[in-house]
Parts: C-alpha cells; sequence; structure tokens
C-alpha cells in the first residue's frame, strides 16, 4: 500500500511502487511493515530517519525518571528532624519519587537494634497515608533501611 505525500493511498505491486520512487529519483520507504498490505511511501530515507530520532527524543525528554532519593538520620536523631525528614519525603512524593529512608548504628548502639528499627517504621507509620511501601524495614550491614513510593 503506497502513501503519497498528500495522504492519498493505493495497493500496488513492489516492482510498481519501486518503478515510481525511481521515476522521482527518491527511496521507497518501509513505513509499516506488519500491516497487511504492508505501508510504503516514497521520500528521501534520510530525512525519513532524521525525524524518526526527533520523534524519538522528544518522547524522551517528556517521560521523566523516578529517581530514588536517600534520606539518612542517625540512632540518636531527635523527634522534630525525623519529622522534618517526613516532610521532605512528602516534597519527593509530590514529584513522583522513590524515598530511602536509612538508619546507621554505630558501635554501642548495635546493641539496641530494636529501638532503630521502631524509630524507622514509626516514620513509615506517620508517611502512611502518602505512600506505599515498596521494600519493608531490612538489614544492610550496620544500617536499616525500607523503601517508599508515592500513593497514585
Amino acid at each position: 500500500m503506497l502513501v503519497t505525500e498528500s495522504g492519498e493511498t493505493e495497493v500496488l505491486a513492489i516492482e510498481v511502487a519501486l518503478a515510481r520512487a525511481k521515476e522521482q529519483e527518491l527511496d521507497l520507504i518501509e513505513v509499516s511493515p506488519k500491516a497487511k498490505p504492508p505501508v510504503v511511501k516514497i521520500g528521501e530515507f534520510g530525512h525519513y530517519l532524521y525525524q524518526l530520532q526527533k520523534k524519538e527524543k522528544k518522547q524522551r525528554s517528556h517521560s521523566k525518571q523516578a529517581e530514588v532519593k536517600m534520606l539518612r538520620f542517625g540512632f540518636r536523631t531527635d523527634k522534630h528532624d525525623i519529622d522534618r525528614l517526613a516532610q521532605r519525603a512528602r516534597e519527593f512524593f509530590g514529584e513522583h519519587h522513590l524515598v530511602k529512608f536509612s538508619v546507621r548504628l554505630r558501635g554501642r548502639e548495635l546493641a539496641n537494634k530494636e529501638y532503630a528499627v521502631d524509630k524507622l517504621k514509626g516514620i513509615l507509620l506517620s508517611l502512611a497515608d502518602a505512600s506505599e511501601i515498596e521494600q519493608d524495614v531490612k538489614r544492610q550491614g550496620n544500617q536499616y533501611i525500607a523503601i517508599l513510593r508515592p500513593k497514585h
């Protein structure tokens, strides 16, 4: 099926379409090979590739990747600072980012792991209205992490 510049379509044999393209000193470009019959058009192949790349680049620029933002706090971090971290996490959720919370334990703090886990779970509960748990609290070396994603 040959599509002309004006948008008209006609079904032709491959040889006839190739002959028309040679006549105009242009290329026969296969636009949709999976269609029945395959769709082709006559034009300059380099220009066609350029247009495809331009279209692809525009689509990529419109689709923003979600990042994983990391918020860390220590074992002895106080309530106000944790509230500030929760507020910052809400800002990240507004931008559709994932948020990874991390609480680091050092030295004797490792003896009281439950306190750190409770502190992290407290943050997860305070953000339950704005987020869903992507990865629950888990230990990673000397720290505990949890990943949250925004609710849609």
